[in-house]
């Protein structure tokens, strides 16, 4: 070896029979991931030190920790998401094999690859030599796979049966698994379905599940973190020792100012102030709560209130909470975001003898002048088919204006021509325009095949074919649409009809707390009060057995064979029409964008009818002040013509 050089060739061979380190994800992470600023608030080198709650989580995920599924209950952005990336990472780069990442749906997951996860990999010289770069010819990089050496990494959406049964996978990340839809095209959980991807890994395998949950009853991250340990974060308290894990109920502040906010502990009640929470968290622990049902199983949880500083401050949580006053839906919310708690969702039938007294008198077959548009939701039974037509004002305020009848099933031709002349009808404005419905959602449940071809004579613009299943889903109660095949004179149709999947609970449960909202008195309104939002108005028309059929369900809660609990509509009585005419008609709302208007595009709808704002009113009243023929004209030309969608 005596030459030049041979000590270079000396020291490269020793380099390379040297073993990788074996490294944990955090230490990983902390040594090789570099957060970019497309995907990062704060870029640069990751720091396990900045959430030191991760630190054990991502262990849990390396091939020497013998746990197998590890389950993360979690408030929003707590660093979830890059600690689940950071897997990746190290997957790719430390202890390759097949992995499987699911997003709620295929969109979101194209959305993950190019903003977090194709990121990871430019950032990081580690894992660049080992992915092909993506070129167009090149199979192995693309938007939903990406190929190493002794593994790929597949991206897919829950809603995707094909995405979750395309090849096994030892490892398996689930994130946001409470927004996943309750079937993957019809073929099951989308969770159940993703785990038996792994089997086959037995012991070798890990799973990561990850999600904010929503309703108690219905969580999926919830149902899977009570089976487990149940572990929580405890930090110590800077003045006596005492370690906790963080209560909301502790956080305390004077009324009115929340930057005066501390957290008083248990152990001596002394006041802390938010700037020890960084030496409070690198000195925290994780300790388990409870047993698990499953040994290979770990589960953690943790709120907002644990957040770094510089990320979301307690004064911050406290203005949240503030807010929310008032707002079932902001409260949930904040359980579900900010607590990273399940919201206990009340679905005691209102009484209808209370919604009989409730009645309001207007002008029948008239819309109210808080009415801004017309949906109407239509129920397919055996011999008739059933419409209710709604009138929706801001804050998604309603008023029922007709409840029709059309005699005959869907096998009578008659009662189809009825339904379409129904479409060109108009109803009376307060203000003095003529509106018709703007969108009817129809009920596919009962002889589908006939709604189809009518709905595709009408076209769909108008008319909304929908179906409804059972589950509850906030972020998106209505999906689709989606080409359904149908037949029409035993041919095959290349493109059928448009149908909407809509998530009854939400709608059922959303109408039941609007029905119990407080309404103003008579003192309170001559004092210048109004409705709170999501008020339901019904007309002294409306007879006894519609209101039965109004609040004919409830929700109970049963247990699955597993012994798990979930929620469940019940009927109290056999009919229940009016129930689900409301549902179907606050789809075809949801279908038409209110609720995701700005108050600018409220304002247009107002200004066409010759309605003031309401909420530019001190008084809160609606301007009685009658439209000038120019805007009756223009808002006579929009209702009819559905201009305003």
């Amino acid at each position: 070896m005596d030459f030049d050089g041979a000590a270079e060739i000396l020291r490269a061979w020793s380099e390379g029979l040297t073993p990788d380190p074996d490294l944990t994800v955090s230490q990983w992470a902390d040594r090789h991931r570099m957060l970019s600023g497309r995907a990062s608030a704060e870029p640069g080198r990751y720091r396990t030190a900045r959430t030191p709650y991760m630190g054990e989580i991502m262990d849990r995920l390396s091939p020497g920790d013998p746990t197998q599924r590890i389950v993360f209950m979690k408030a929003a952005q707590v660093g979830a998401t890059e600690a689940g990336n950071n897997w990746i990472g190290f997957a790719i780069h430390q202890a390759p094999g097949p992995m499987l990442a699911v997003q709620p749906t295929v969109e979101l997951a194209k959305r993950n690859s190019r903003q977090r996860i194709d990121p990871l990999i430019d950032e990081s010289p580690e894992l660049r030599e080992r992915v092909k770069p993506a070129r167009s010819r090149d199979a192995g990089n693309t938007m939903l796979s990406k190929e190493f050496a002794g593994g790929i990494l597949i991206m897919t959406g829950a809603n995707s049966a094909v995405g979750l049964r395309s090849t096994p996978a030892r490892y398996i990340f689930l994130d946001e698994v409470d927004a996943y839809p309750a079937s993957a095209d019809e073929e099951g959980d989308p969770v159940t379905l993703a785990e038996a991807r792994s089997l086959t890994f037995a012991h070798r395998r890990k799973l990561f599940l990850v999600s904010t949950p929503t309703i108690r009853g219905m969580s999926r991250i919830e149902r899977d973190y009570e089976a487990s340990d149940q572990r929580r974060f405890f930090v110590p308290c800077p003045h006596c020792g005492a370690m906790q894990w963080l209560k909301f109920e502790r956080l305390r502040w004077e009324k009115g100012q929340p930057e005066t906010a501390e957290y008083h502990c248990e152990g001596c009640e002394t006041p802390i102030a938010e700037h020890h929470k960084t030496a409070m968290l690198e000195a925290g622990e994780w300790r388990a709560t409870a047993t698990a049902a499953d040994p290979n199983t770990v589960g953690y949880h943790l709120s907002a209130l644990y957040s770094p500083i510089g990320w979301l401050s307690w004064e911050r949580i406290v203005r949240a909470w503030d807010a929310a006053q008032g707002s079932d839906e902001a409260i949930k919310a904040f359980r579900n975001t900010i607590l990273g708690e399940t919201w206990v969702e009340t679905g005691e039938a209102p009484d209808w003898q209370r919604l009989y007294d409730q009645r309001e008198r207007w002008k029948p077959g008239t819309v109210p002048a808080g009415g801004l548009f017309l949906t109407g939701g239509a129920d397919v039974q055996k011999d008739r088919i059933e419409v209710d037509v709604w009138a929706w004002g801001r804050g998604l305020e309603s008023w029922l204006v007709d409840h029709i009848v059309i005699e005959g099933g869907p096998d009578r031709h008659e009662a189809w021509g009825e339904l379409t002349d129904l479409l060109g009808r108009t109803w009376p404005h307060e203000r003095g325009a003529h509106l018709n419905i703007a969108r009817l959602a129809i009920d596919t449940g009962y002889e589908a095949p006939a709604v189809y071809g009518w709905a595709r004579a009408q076209g769909f613009a108008q008319v909304s074919p929908v179906k409804g299943v059972e589950g509850f889903n906030r972020a998106s109660p209505v999906s689709g649409p989606t080409y359904v095949d149908a037949t029409e004179g035993g041919k095959r149709l290349r493109r059928g009809a448009r149908l909407w999947t809509v998530a009854v609970s939400t709608f059922k449960a959303e109408t039941y707390r609007f029905l119990r909202l407080a309404r103003p008195t008579d003192e309170d309104m001559a004092a210048g009060a109004g409705f709170l939002p999501g008020t339901v108005h019904l007309p002294h028309w409306v007879e006894n057995e519609w209101l039965k059929q109004f609040v004919a369900e409830q929700l109970v809660t049963v247990r699955t064979k597993r012994g798990f609990a979930r929620l469940e509509w019940q009927k109290l009585r056999e009919r229940n029409e009016a129930l689900d005419c409301r549902v179907y008609a606050r789809a075809a709302a949801w279908i038409a964008g209110a609720d995701r208007w700005t108050d600018e595009k409220w304002r247009d709808l107002e200004d066409q009818l010759g309605v003031a704002d309401a909420s530019a009113d001190p008084a809160g009243q609606i301007n009685r002040q009658a439209p000038t023929s120019q805007g009756k004209r223009r808002s006579d030309w929009l209702g009819r013509r559905g201009g305003w969608f």
